[in-house]
């Protein structure tokens, strides 16, 4: 499960509108605005190298921050969207909302295959095929889990994984209610091209023979 709660932390940006928001990013900063909890809004800018750091680290969307802005009560959050410009695909703002630790969150959980050396198909050349690298689940925002796992031991060629046969952690629920699929163990190209020749030459031999 998640360990100890990263901090995030930021400075609260005098103004509002467009002329404040490019202000921000002229001295380096990126603006946001941090909403929800029943409190107000609040305008706030993080330094652009600390959010562009946090950014290529990766699950910046998925992770719960402790956002800590001078003169204002620390608070939990978690980042709902983050505006990049369309050439540089850099950050140029974005926007953060509270959450209790009681709160329940829809995030993207990354997956994680164990046993690979103890699954058949794989043995035999299969192909581990990926459908869902990671998966959509409703989750506690005091509790988000660092990943889920997939036990690959046992599995064949040809087996597929769903989210059902993945055990969850505690309180955590797939958002999407059909049984959907993770990932299957598919045969290798050679294979594949080996069997349907098999079934081509049987096809043309009943064909050919009268009595077939």
């Amino acid at each position: 499960m998640a360990g100890e709660i990263p901090d995030l932390v930021a400075q609260e940006r005098a103004g509002t509108g467009k002329g404040a928001a490019r202000a921000a990013r002229r001295a380096g900063m990126v603006p946001g605005v941090v909403y929800g909890g029943d409190k107000d809004p609040l305008a706030i800018q993080i330094p652009f190298n600390d959010l562009l750091k946090k950014l290529k680290a990766g699950r910046f969307l998925a992770t719960l921050w402790n956002l800590k802005v001078e003169g204002q009560e620390d608070v939990r959050v978690i980042c709902r969207g983050v505006q990049r410009d369309v050439v540089k695909d850099l950050p140029t703002h974005l926007d953060l909302m509270r959450l209790r630790r009681t709160s329940r969150v829809n995030l993207h959980i990354p997956v994680e295959f164990i046993n690979e050396d103890k699954c058949p198909g794989i043995k035999k050349g299969g192909v581990l095929t990926v459908v869902r690298a990671d998966v959509d689940l409703n989750v506690l925002a005091g509790d988000i889990p660092d990943h889920i796992t997939v036990d690959l031991e046992g599995l064949n060629v040809g087996d597929t994984i769903t989210i059902s046969a993945v055990t969850l952690p505690e309180g955590v629920k797939p958002v999407i209610e059909r049984d959907f699929v993770i990932a299957n163990i598919t045969a290798p190209s050679g294979l594949r091209a080996s069997d349907d020749e098999v079934e081509e030459t049987e096809a043309t031999e009943q064909d050919a023979d009268p009595e077939a």
